[in-house]
């Protein structure tokens, strides 16, 4: 788990600067760090392709979209916020992607990568007419959803492709809106194997109770960001 200039997240550790930009087992496949950004509600959008080179010819990217893998990247569009704590999400306005940079500038490649994976599943189901926003009042709401397992099977498909553990999948499932608890039955949901302990994991009620909102967001989401998906 990772957090951004300071500002803690589900484990608390913090998070080294990048140094670079591709990830192991994926030499074609390039995220730009440094990115053009707007404020929040400005209609400032980007090439998906311009900034995230290679994605058209990975597998789990063309096993989304079949034979419309060119079209949809090519249209693909994204906005880049300077914010302090939020990541990745997808807009269930018009199902751009919604990135923070400073979260490009100082992630961790491979996650950043897997949650990119994840958020295309969700552009897909937008495409689709399907609904991708949540209501996280209701426990058991995110790890049981079926537009959330999708994403997240799919994810880690390629995450065990990529060569990781379960150890190393069941940390990536570890995010501060969801509770011990849930997090094992996510991972029950998934296939994974579940830890026996989980550490360090941020308290629930620090997150889920003040996000609401309309945005769809993968497991890498701010404590003050709208809605996840």
């Amino acid at each position: 788990m990772r957090i951004l200039l300071g500002v803690p997240d589900k484990s608390g550790q913090t998070l080294k600067r990048a140094t670079t930009n591709r990830i192991p087992g994926l030499n074609n496949v390039q995220i730009m760090r440094q990115v053009p950004t707007s404020k929040r509600g400005s209609k400032t959008r980007h090439r998906f392709s311009d900034h995230f080179k290679g994605f058209r010819s990975v597998r789990a990217v063309r096993e989304i979209f079949g034979k419309e893998t060119n079209e949809v990247l090519a249209s693909l569009r994204v906005e880049f916020l300077n914010a302090r704590s939020d990541y990745i999400w997808v807009s269930d306005k018009d199902g751009h992607l919604i990135v923070n940079a400073n979260y490009l500038k100082d992630g961790e490649t491979r996650e950043i990568y897997l949650d990119l994976i994840h958020e295309l599943v969700h552009v897909k189901q937008f495409r689709d007419g399907r609904e991708i926003s949540l209501d996280f009042g209701k426990k058991f709401e995110y790890v049981n959803r079926p537009t959330e397992l999708e994403a997240y099977k799919h994810t880690i498909k390629e995450a065990r492709r990529l060569g990781m553990t379960d150890e190393e999948i069941f940390d990536y499932l570890r995010v501060t809106w969801l509770d011990e608890e849930e997090v094992r039955l996510l991972a029950k949901n998934l296939g994974v194997k579940v830890l026996r302990k989980i550490k360090n994991l941020a308290p629930n009620s620090q997150t889920k109770n003040n996000v609401t909102g309309s945005n769809s967001v993968a497991r890498t989401i701010s404590t003050h960001t709208p809605t996840k998906s």
